[in-house]
């Protein structure tokens, strides 16, 4: 795999970490400047200069983009998504995370916990929106920051009047959000790649500091996370269209409560709280999904976790090709073939004598993991279709 890490701070941990794991695994890998590209914009040819020279190469692009360069930041990603390359967070998802209110405007939809939150611009709605979300004690925060920054504790009504009056005339837009007392001065921090938390750390804010950020002086400690924090975090992570993310949750009496979704989560506090190889997680991710398209299969339901029913197309030059069913295996991987399409022909439950040709389209259901080991290895000369991702969480 050829990969790009996008990132203007090259020498910074995550940067470093995810470049090393990157060349220990074998792989090519480059970190760029994401201020240094140049989009080019034509019929039909979609095309990106890095320094004055054409972006060809790539196989995948870790977007590292830091909030002060959004906007061209994402316009970098968008552009290598329309020319084909796999990105490991889309320009959709890393917008929809940015920005807090939008974030909790989607996840709102769904049965996400998230503390009570409200929006708003009249001098005349602060003091009822303070009310609707439980009084003080309240949370203020700036809709765009990171670290910490932007977040104030307002102990009392008339303090939260001053403090959003002084934000609102200054041009910050603020949110409103209901004081989790008894998660006070602690969350957690869960990493998630995929499909699953690779690893989760609690965060505790030291002394009168209620902001638990390692950057902000806390101390992180590493935890195991029952079943709901899991499926919270990955599901948070799935509704703002991320694939590699950090969530933040609160730890409230009814359960998680997702405070923030990041699309470019530090590195180094949680590998060095939890001693685990986060960044290798974050490279296989991307190696497996560069790899995967070349079978082609494109999830359309998840039953239960870990299976599903999918379309699978039988490459030519595939193992498969010549074999009947009974003969490939795929029953001893846990894969069963629901219906065949073949040409113009559609069969349903085909015998098992039947033989693969290329261009089989199959139906199965089964274990998406054995899905994977069907792979073939990307070959330098040949360049994998761009396909849907598979996406094997059953919480939708």
């Amino acid at each position: 795999m050829n990969l790009a890490i996008l990132s203007c701070e090259p020498d910074n941990y995550s940067s470093r970490r995810l470049k090393e794991s990157a060349l220990q695994k074998g792989h090519k890998v480059k970190i760029l400047n994401t201020l240094k590209f140049a989009i080019d914009l034509e019929r039909g040819k979609p095309g990106l200069f890095f320094r004055q020279k054409p972006v060809v190469e790539y196989d995948a692009v870790f977007p590292r983009i830091g909030a002060s360069i959004t906007y061209f930041g994402t316009a970098v990603v968008r552009q290598f998504q329309e020319m084909g390359i796999f990105c490991a967070n889309s320009a959709h998802g890393i917008v929809n995370s940015r920005d807090k209110l939008r974030s909790l405007q989607y996840l709102s939809r769904h049965s996400i916990g998230m503390p009570k939150t409200t929006f708003v611009r009249d001098k005349k709605d602060v003091l009822p929106a303070i009310e609707r979300v439980g009084g003080a004690p309240v949370i203020i925060k700036l809709i765009e920051g990171t670290q910490g920054i932007g977040v104030l504790l307002a102990e009392s009504t008339k303090t939260a009047e001053a403090i959003i009056e002084l934000l609102q005339s200054q041009k910050q837009n603020v949110l409103i959000q209901k004081f989790v007392a008894e998660s006070k001065g602690k969350d957690i921090r869960a990493i998630v790649v995929g499909n699953r938390v690779v690893a989760a750390m609690r965060r505790v804010a030291q002394g009168q500091e209620f902001r638990s950020n390692v950057h902000r002086g806390g101390i992180a400690e590493p935890v195991e996370l029952d079943e709901r924090y899991v499926e919270t975090a990955i599901r948070a992570t799935q509704i703002l269209g991320l694939q590699i993310a950090g969530v933040d949750m609160l730890e409230s009496s009814d359960g998680p409560q997702v405070m923030e979704v990041n699309s470019s989560p530090g590195l180094e506090g949680i590998e060095r709280c939890t001693k685990l190889d986060i960044a290798g997680a974050m490279i296989d991710y991307i190696a497996a999904q560069v790899d995967f398209p070349e079978i082609d299969v494109r999830q359309r339901l998840t039953v239960s976790k870990g299976y599903g029913v999918s379309e699978l197309i039988v490459p030519e030059g595939s193992y498969l090709v010549g074999k009947s069913f009974s003969e490939s295996g795929l029953s001893d991987l846990d894969i069963n073939i629901l219906t065949l399409y073949r040409g113009n022909k559609v069969i349903p439950n085909p015998k098992s004598s039947r033989i693969f040709e290329a261009a089989d389209k199959l139906l199965c259901f089964g274990k998406l993991e054995s899905m994977r080991t069907l792979i073939p290895k990307k070959t330098v000369e040949e360049r994998a279709p761009k396909v849907e991702k598979l996406n094997d969480i059953n919480t939708q």
